[in-house]
């Protein structure tokens, strides 16, 4: 069974660069039938999508977000990366990374999230 696992800081100040790690175990994320995401979850709101890598190392962003976003992977270490520029208290949000059926484009498979606080 697959585990993803997120990794960074919790606190960031504002203007800074956010980045996280979702370290996958149970399952390669050179797999084909799969693409790895984020999704965040701001205080007292939904859910958002930030993006996603595919199988081909493209990458689907939200618009509001995608001039901001870098999605990578490093396959040496099952890891895959969400970058994050210039934020500001509106990125304060539970980040959870995700596994996405490439099929079916669902969510099958998530990390237990985050938390990650922008404020000087």
């Amino acid at each position: 069974q697959v585990q993803l696992q997120e990794s960074g800081p919790g606190l960031v100040k504002p203007s800074q660069p956010l980045s996280l790690t979702c370290t996958v175990s149970g399952g390669s994320i050179t797999a084909d039938r799969y693409y790895w995401g984020w999704i965040r979850q701001p205080p007292g709101k939904g859910l958002e999508w930030i993006g996603y890598l595919t199988t081909s190392d493209n990458t689907y962003s939200s618009p509001s977000l995608k001039s901001r976003t870098s999605i990578s992977r490093d396959t040496s270490k099952n890891q895959f990366i969400l970058q994050l520029t210039s934020v500001t208290p509106e990125d304060t949000a539970v980040y959870f990374c995700v596994r996405v059926a490439a099929i079916t484009r669902n969510v099958d498979s998530w990390g237990q999230g985050t938390q990650v606080i922008v404020s000087s």
